[in-house]
């Protein structure tokens, strides 16, 4: 293990594009090494006085079908991945699925109501959801990664504060985990909000106040606060308490999965009701009641997807404007 004293990089050899991340008092940099090798990733590990290359046989990003949820429990990663892993130096690492020249710094202190996950761009800071652009290249939509795949704890673009943080969610005064580790990476698409002000004209409910949200289905996970291009395969309408909350299904565009993965109908059937039943059941350890679905409870397909997806960017758009009232939302002016 190296020592964490030294600065050092991680990058995956396959990187075609990246950006660095600098991160104070806190790094991910052994367990986000393991996700790599573990999804059968090149790595290349470097320090100041060593350097040696990692790799494995695996080749789990060939797979047609992702690994099933009872697989992904038992997932080595799942623990590796805990906020908890603090070291006093400065860490700068390369990711291959970070396309846009963003980084990220953290404040406070992991796993308390301290911690937060700014963002920068040429060194000033900026808002995820209101600076980053909606659209990516050729198609895709640029995806803000708040919670990785394998892991429990509910991170989340702060709306209501200064500049928008990553912060993980706190409910009854208590932070908030997810009673079991999510099976995809989540966040959400920035340029978009789901108005609470306005009722969808056939399912007659509201928006949750959020921006969209977005699963990520493909093969490796993401480190919260990286921001990758995502195709849009299609979307499922949610009903949360009574809110809309879209959920839309992308698949990063450079996962090995992208190329066979164009619209909803290409997704297996069991990847789909994975995701509809997790988010189902996920509240119910709470005493809170099955989530309901619009839409017969089928996926939109990408076409429709892409409507939804610009109605709520077109909603976000009299929000920063001021044509929509903010309410209590940081909205940058």
């Amino acid at each position: 293990m190296l020592s964490p004293s030294r600065r050092v990089m991680v990058s995956t050899t396959t990187c075609l594009s990246s950006t660095r991340i600098r991160t104070r008092g806190f790094s991910r940099l052994g367990c986000l090494a393991s996700l790599q090798q573990s999804a059968g990733l090149p790595v290349a590990v470097k320090d100041d006085s060593t350097s040696s290359s990692l790799s494995s046989s695996q080749r789990i990003g060939k797979m047609k079908l992702s690994l099933a949820p009872l697989a992904l429990v038992a997932f080595p990663a799942v623990a590796a991945w805990s906020p908890a892993a603090t070291f006093g130096a400065t860490r700068s690492y390369s990711v291959a699925t970070i396309l846009n020249a963003y980084s990220t710094e953290v404040a406070g202190e992991a796993e308390t109501e301290s911690y937060r996950l700014g963002f920068k761009s040429d060194d000033a800071v900026i808002s995820p959801w209101h600076d980053i652009p909606l659209e990516g290249k050729d198609g895709a939509y640029n995806m803000v990664v708040e919670i990785p795949k394998y892991t429990k704890a509910k991170m989340e673009v702060a709306t209501k504060e200064e500049n928008n943080p990553i912060a993980q969610d706190i409910k009854k005064g208590k932070l908030r985990d997810y009673h079991g580790p999510i099976f995809w990476n989540y966040g959400c698409l920035p340029q978009t909000w789901e108005d609470p002000n306005e009722e969808h004209p056939e399912l007659k409910v509201f928006g949750d106040d959020d921006p969209i949200d977005v699963v990520e289905i493909g093969s490796k996970a993401i480190d919260s606060g990286s921001v990758v291009e995502v195709k849009a395969l299609g979307c499922i309408a949610m009903i949360d308490d009574g809110e809309l909350d879209w959920k839309v299904i992308g698949i990063a565009t450079d996962d090995p999965l992208a190329a066979e993965y164009n619209d909803i109908d290409d997704v297996p059937d069991a990847v789909l009701s994975g995701v509809r039943e997790w988010f189902r059941w996920y509240k119910t350890p709470d005493d809170k009641p099955l989530n309901g679905f619009g839409f017969d409870e089928k996926y939109l397909n990408a076409e429709e997807t892409k409507k939804v997806i610009e109605e709520t960017h077109g909603s976000w758009k009299k929000l920063r404007s001021g044509d929509t009232d903010a309410g209590k939302l940081w909205v940058g002016n």
